[in-house]
């Protein structure tokens, strides 16, 4: 049986550039247990386990996140009503999540979109949230696909190319080491389009789109499929190089809007990233004068 579920004709059309909803078949995996879930904390590194209390607002300052008071095992020991939010990154470290993580890639790999025919930065998140948890307004660099394992949350995901909701200076912020976390409005709500996520179903979020998450009435546990591709690894390289541009006092036209001069960002970025790797970052430096 298949683990992933995309509708071919959706998939083509709307890949990398609209969110659109997906069936799957991981909701009673073993590996989504709580009981695997404390043992896999136990075995990461600190730094790769990110957790805050729950009750939060939708835009909210990275700065002013409360924590939760408690331990990682204390946390999803308590998940039900400690009113916590916490992700797991790159459970791919783990042989049983990467075996996973790369079967349900080799099932997208095979509906031969062209965007996915090189993926690199393959990397899976699990996400447990309490009953009523908020997860703020905030973008990420990667092509996503969230698939829903235990209870409800509510996704509202907006146009990654609406200026109004993700201004231009924003994407140079965050790609030149920014906080994900992003500024929102009440009345932006009406902008974005919001699933209602069961165990079963799954969002594609394309890399960039803003989004933010209101969990239900019970402990929800999301699984999360990401790559960079292509398009991603380029838009990462623009929207860092014209932030690095705007801070010596230029001013850059928006990504999309000069594709001549971006091919002549992207192939000097490189190019310099090759010279940093052949002779150290003196020769790069002496380049970027």
């Amino acid at each position: 049986m298949s683990l992933l579920y995309l509708d071919p004709v959706r998939f083509r059309t709307d890949f990398g550039v609209r969110p659109f909803l997906l069936q799957h078949h991981l909701s009673e995996h073993r590996l989504f247990s709580l009981e695997r879930l404390l043992q896999l904390a136990r075995s990461f590194p600190e730094d790769r386990v990110e957790y805050n209390a729950g009750e939060l607002p939708v835009g909210l300052d990275p700065r002013l996140t409360p924590r939760n008071g408690l331990s990682i095992q204390e946390t999803i020991q308590r998940i039900e009503e400690c009113q916590s939010w916490m992700v797991l990154k790159n459970v791919e470290r783990d042989p049983e999540f990467a075996a996973l993580l790369d079967a349900c890639l080799s099932e997208i790999v095979a509906l031969e979109h062209p965007a996915t025919r090189r993926m690199g930065q393959r990397e899976a998140f699990v996400f447990l949230s309490s009953p009523g948890s908020i997860t703020p307004f905030h973008l990420d660099p990667e092509q996503n696909f969230l698939l829903q394992i235990r209870g409800q949350k509510f996704l509202t995901v907006y146009d990654a190319h609406d200026r109004v909701v993700l201004p231009q200076v924003e994407l140079e912020r965050f790609y030149n080491n920014g906080h994900r976390n992003l500024f929102f409005q009440d009345d932006w709500q009406a902008r974005g389009t919001t699933f209602e996520l069961l165990p079963g179903l799954g969002v594609h979020v394309p890399v960039t789109a803003p989004h933010w998450v209101r969990n239900g009435p019970s402990v929800s546990i999301s699984f999360s499929i990401t790559f960079q591709n292509a398009d991603s690894e380029t838009q990462a390289i623009l929207h860092r190089v014209n932030g690095q541009l705007r801070q010596r006092g230029f001013k850059p036209p928006p990504v999309g809007q000069a594709p001549w001069r971006e091919r002549l960002k992207v192939w000097g970025y490189r190019g310099l990233r090759r010279l940093r790797r052949l002779f150290g970052g003196a020769v790069a430096q002496q380049c970027e004068k």
